[in-house]
């Protein structure tokens, strides 16, 4: 098991959130939308050079920053 950042991970690769990188704000606002410490999600795409990741969790799929994205820490399943 490796622990990786939401960027790292493939395309269709799961994984549970094990750490959230960040300021307070940033930190409030991945939980809001439902990414925090222990939430299995799965990767559903990714743009090319730096665009949005996006994740699904559970039925939701959310859109995330490439930066923010860079801060969340996964242990892939």
């Amino acid at each position: 098991m490796s622990r990786i950042d939401l960027t790292q991970m493939k395309t269709g690769e799961s994984g549970t959130v094990i750490e959230l990188y960040g300021g307070y704000g940033m930190v409030t606002r991945l939980e809001a939308m439902g990414i925090r410490p222990g939430v299995m999600l799965t990767k559903v795409s990714s743009q090319i050079m730096r665009g949005p990741v996006i994740v699904k969790i559970g039925t939701t799929q959310v859109a995330i920053g490439f930066g923010m994205a860079r801060k969340v820490i996964v242990r892939v399943d």
